[in-house]
């Protein structure tokens, strides 16, 4: 789904953008710097690591600061109003369903914390051709995710733990959420 930002002219000196949504990618974004902790960290590098170019990610942090999901120095990602979107709207406004068998990278239930505390034959997967693992294909909330994650671990247990929200049943989500408040401490 994607929102296009419109500029709104106040005057012939002040240009201000209209927010007319979030993408999931900032999600993506918002959850790399929480990943990154107390670590100085800038634009650029959080646009290397994700594969998203650096306008992308500014315009993403600029759709966070409207949104009420990261302060307006846009470094401190407001946990408490991120994980209320994770735990309310994200099944709704980016939901996910299971498809074809492919190779990729291990998700939701499938992929740390969550495997060691659930067991299951349905195993779920980012498509990736560098993957190991063979399950059914669940869309990443970016392109570049599978990718990411081999490179960030923390990173990668944020983004499981979000497709387990997206995807996953009462029993999934309540551990899903429940090992995202330990993350966001």
């Amino acid at each position: 789904m994607r929102f296009a930002i419109r500029e709104l002219r106040i005057d012939k000196n002040i240009v201000m953008k209209k927010h007319n949504g979030m993408r999931p990618q900032d999600l993506v974004i918002l959850l790399k710097i929480i990943a990154k902790g107390e670590e100085n960290w800038r634009m650029k590098d959080i646009a290397y690591e994700l594969g998203i170019s650096n306008s992308e990610v500014s315009e993403s942090l600029n759709r966070s600061v409207m949104a009420g999901l990261i302060a307006g120095d846009k470094k401190r990602v407001m946990k408490t109003s991120l994980l209320e979107f994770l735990k309310y709207g994200l099944k709704y406004v980016y939901p996910q369903r299971p498809s074809a068998m492919v190779r990729g990278v291990a998700t939701a239930h499938s992929a740390m914390p969550l495997s060691d505390i659930i067991q299951s034959d349905e195993i779920y997967v980012w498509p990736y051709a560098e993957g190991n693992e063979r399950g059914f294909s669940i869309e990443p909330l970016h392109a570049n995710v599978p990718k990411a994650v081999l490179e960030d671990n923390q990173l990668y247990e944020l983004l499981a733990l979000v497709d387990a929200l997206r995807l996953g049943t009462a029993r999934e989500q309540k551990l899903a959420i429940q090992e995202l408040e330990n993350h966001f401490q």
